[in-house]
């Protein structure tokens, strides 16, 4: 909470005085830190504490413990103990190498546990196989059986998850279990009529009360599924859709659940920022199990080919077309215009050979095991356990700042200025 983000930075800090900082003689220098951490994690049950702090969180605030925001957060590793595999950065729009954690957070953005992916099989997987499982079981307050035969719309809890969650199998999967998804909607091209929307007020979760135009239907998805489909629209005209399977909110509540995933996003920024989220705590790797499946590096250089011939195919047929119309608007240039439309048919042609491509990755398998990888391409994932210790120390300030804010909130004109000076 002083911002000290690493451990190495107790270097250039006097013990003495950041001790009588935080109310003690003093604090341990940075070698004895580490000694500190190094016996912590050798004698105490890591994820046995991080899984009570989850569960006694979860607990004490349960009527923000039925939306729960799911979220993967990359991690760039810089160093050279091992060759991670890269991942795209959207706050970069890089491709770079690291590792994924994917963070459960409420709808004020505060967190609960994090998830380290080394082999990261994307959200749905870790959705399904770690966090539902966990979330089953430490989820309070949860409707009994009889209480949701006796009520076949209402859920257990909600999941808020990005863009990259969209999976129509995957709703029906997480109803079967009656757990209720909120996502974006993909390809939303058609606009729906302005009469259709209606002014709400909108209440987030940190009580906040913003005008909205929103319009609802009934969309039924390709796995036979119908689901809630809500849009908001600006005043420029502009529709964002957001899909559900929660069939009791309000329309109005429906909103602001979804909208209120910015929370998770500026807990990520403001992590980076003030507590170094992303620093190495420790520079030691764990080898992972032969048997672990990872994406087949022939299968994604095809697949990185297949893309680039795909987009180059797609600009020689709109140039061919604009070609065609421009011949016959001006007969003049016709032999030139010709000229043009023969090389731009040689270049669909090949373009079109080289999607052959598509037929030999169909023959070959999109996972293999790490023991299948060429030596050259095999990798080891970073430590994980010091890390999860300090993240977990790092969750315990970031609610007590939060509580810190709460406090001071309603002494302040600019109630958004709080954290800051708290």
């Amino acid at each position: 909470m002083v911002r000290v983000k690493s451990i190495e930075g107790l270097r250039s800090c006097p013990p003495g005085d950041l001790g009588r900082l935080v109310g003690r003689d003093r604090v341990p220098e940075a070698k004895t830190l580490r000694n500190k951490l190094t016996l912590l994690v050798e004698h105490g049950d890591v994820q046995g504490w991080t899984t009570l702090l989850a569960q006694q969180w979860l607990d004490d605030a349960p009527d923000v413990a039925g939306y729960l925001y799911v979220d993967g957060h990359v991690r760039v590793y810089h160093g050279k103990q091992t060759k991670l595999p890269k991942r795209y950065l959207s706050r970069d729009r890089l491709c770079l190498r690291g590792t994924t954690d994917y963070w459960v957070n409420d709808a004020l953005g505060q967190p609960y546990f994090s998830v380290a992916a080394a082999v990261d099989h994307g959200l749905l997987e870790i959705l399904a196989t770690t966090i539902v499982p966990r979330l089953l079981v430490e989820v309070p307050h949860q409707p009994s059986e009889k209480d949701l035969a006796e009520n076949p719309l209402r859920p257990r809890f909600s999941l808020v998850f990005e863009l990259a969650g969209y999976s129509p199998d995957f709703f029906a999967e997480m109803w079967q279990l009656r757990i209720a998804c909120y996502t974006y909607k993909k390809y939303c091209q058609e606009l729906w009529s302005e009469d259709e929307f209606q002014a709400h007020a909108v209440i987030t979760p940190e009580g906040e009360i913003i005008p909205m135009e929103l319009a609802e239907r009934g969309t039924l998805l390709s796995s036979g599924q119908w689901i809630r489909e809500i849009r908001k629209r600006t005043p420029t005209g502009h529709q964002t859709s957001l899909i559900t399977t929660d069939y009791t909110s309000r329309r109005a509540d429906a909103a602001a659940s979804m909208f209120a995933r910015w929370s998770q996003e500026n807990f990520f920024r403001y992590m980076m920022n003030h507590y170094g989220l992303d620093k190495l705590v420790e520079y030691s790797t764990e080898e992972l199990p032969e048997t672990t499946k990872v994406v087949n590096p022939t299968w994604r250089e095809h697949t990185g080919k297949i893309k680039k011939v795909t987009g180059l195919l797609q600009r020689a047929h709109a140039q061919f077309g604009a070609q065609l119309l421009q011949r016959d608007r001006d007969d003049q240039q016709m032999w030139r215009s010709e000229q043009k439309m023969a090389s731009l048919h040689e270049d669909r042609e090949y373009y079109k050979r080289e999607l052959l491509l598509k037929e030999s990755r169909r023959q070959m398998p999109h996972h293999i095991s790490m023991a299948e990888l060429p030596p050259a391409q095999q990798f080891s994932a970073l430590a994980g356990e010091k890390k999860q210790l300090i993240d977990a120390i790092k969750m315990i300030a970031y609610r007590a700042e939060t509580a810190l804010v709460e406090l001071i909130k309603p002494a302040l004109a600019k109630r958004n200025e709080a954290r800051a000076l708290s």
